[in-house]
């Protein structure tokens, strides 16, 4: 069943329509406060639960309305029928954005026995799909759903179990990886004998706008795909299929950067996470399997209130910085350079110039991030490519607002399946490009560790 909004939806054509019509205040950049801004003149000065969830500060009342019809529709639970909110399933893995982007922010962790909500498995076999993507398992499609409703099978169970490995730093400490085995259990038809799978966390989602507006040509500046500086790294870009353009683009969004832009990153969760069509995604992610019930393409969330779901991930600001003047965290941040981990998470951009879209126009941030993939090591490889990703690559998160994960989210579990349980372990699980500011870490004084951990939490 089709969700239809008349009255909003044509009210928010016409706000669309009229985005350019408002300039943002003027913004001076040239504050000896900088880096108290994260996102430019889209930053919030929040830092208690609410920090990720905040809409741009400096917005025009059109797309403030359009981002609360978003913030709306993001809260609102699907169910398998009836008249409000219709269209879950047959399969599933939530019932809505917030079930798994708590707060707008990080997933839930998931321990043996939970009830694993916020957590996903991608599925696929070798060989790739006509645009170069990963190629879905038959009978399964791209993405395992362990949930079901009424009347049909899930397509299987999801359980999880850990070990731990035991290190020691050079100066005596000692320091525990937690390691997750994945379990696939009682699926309701035979998996093949040789599969893919890559355990996914819901990410935080504010500040994605401000991504977005980066041009592609920014990006590139970072890219040394084949290391001509010699200093280890060698990010490069994940091309990807954009379906609106229809031709290949950088990929900016997801754990592997397989997402273009924030609208499709938006319409494909609908689709595989809560089995809701679009007009980018028409097809029940079921098509073509056994658990299928209805060939016929019809989206069950409309066009404009897509839109306005992208708009309002799009506006949601970013939490200023704290404690820049502390001596502990400003010299956390000068060893965070030193030992090369601004080399991938870079501490500063600008977004292009945007006419139609002012609020992200040509603002200075500090994501941490180069929006490029990166060889991890074996240590966190899942060995499934996606797109030009291979199976040991994944995207430099940002790391704005990480600080406020425990405050906003209960808990700081990090990295793409949520195994690290502080900053310290994410940092020791860093192989690869990385392993050499890994070591680095590991030989600095216990003092100088903290004074890094102190950094990351002033983010």
């Amino acid at each position: 069943m089709r969700i239809v909004l008349p009255a909003i939806s044509f009210i928010i054509v016409i706000i669309i329509s009229m985005n350019s019509c408002r300039q943002p205040d003027d913004w001076n950049d040239t504050s000896s406060n900088d880096e108290w801004y994260s996102g430019g003149q889209q930053t919030v000065f929040i830092s208690g639960a609410g920090a990720y969830s905040s809409a741009f500060p400096v917005m025009s009342p059109r797309n403030e309305f359009v981002h609360e019809v978003g913030d709306i529709a993001f809260e609102q639970t699907f169910v398998s029928g009836g008249l409000h909110n219709p269209g879950l399933g047959p399969v599933y893995n939530s019932v809505s954005c917030t079930s798994c982007h708590i707060a707008d922010g990080r997933g839930t962790p998931v321990g043996p026995g939970t009830n694993i909500v916020s957590l996903l498995i991608r599925l696929s076999i070798d060989g790739q799909d006509p645009h170069g993507g990963p190629l879905g398992i038959p009978g399964f499609g791209g993405q395992l759903q362990q949930n079901s409703i009424f009347g049909t099978e899930a397509e299987a169970d999801l359980s999880i179990t850990y070990s731990f490995q035991q290190g020691q730093y050079p100066d005596g400490a000692e320091y525990e990886l937690r390691i997750p085995n994945y379990i696939i259990s009682n699926a309701y038809t035979s998996l093949p004998g040789s599969y893919l799978y890559s355990p996914r966390i819901a990410p935080p989602v504010f500040g994605l706008g401000l991504l977005e507006a980066v041009s592609e040509t920014t990006i590139l500046e970072y890219e040394d795909e084949f290391d001509s500086d010699g200093n280890g790294i060698s990010g490069r870009p994940n091309y990807t299929w954009d379906i609106e353009k229809e031709q290949m683009v950088i990929g900016r969004f997801g754990w592997k950067a397989a997402a273009p832009s924030v609208l499709q990153q938006s319409a494909g969760a609908y689709n595989e996470d809560m089995g809701i069509t679009s007009f980018l995604f028409p097809y029940e992610s079921t098509f073509n399997t056994p658990l299928n019930f209805d060939s016929q393409p019809e989206p069950e969330i409309s066009d404009s209130l897509l839109h306005a779901v992208a708009h309002y991930v799009r506006t949601l600001a970013v939490p200023a910085r704290r404690d820049v003047n502390d001596p502990i965290v400003q010299a956390g941040k000068k060893l965070f350079f030193e030992i090369g981990c601004e080399s991938c998470h870079r501490s500063e951009m600008r977004t292009a110039v945007n006419v139609a879209f002012p609020e992200l126009s040509n603002q200075r941030i500090f994501p941490y991030s180069d929006m490029l993939i990166h060889d991890m090591g074996e240590g966190l490889a899942d060995h499934r490519p996606d797109y030009s990703a291979s199976g040991f690559e994944w995207r430099t998160p940002p790391l704005w607002g990480i600080g406020l994960t425990e405050v906003v989210n209960g808990h700081q579990n990090f990295l793409h399946d949520g195994r690290a349980r502080s900053f310290e372990e994410a940092i020791l699980w860093h192989g690869g490009e990385a392993e050499s500011s890994t070591n680095r870490f590991k030989n600095l004084s216990a003092t100088e560790r903290e004074a890094i951990i102190r950094f990351l939490e002033s983010l």
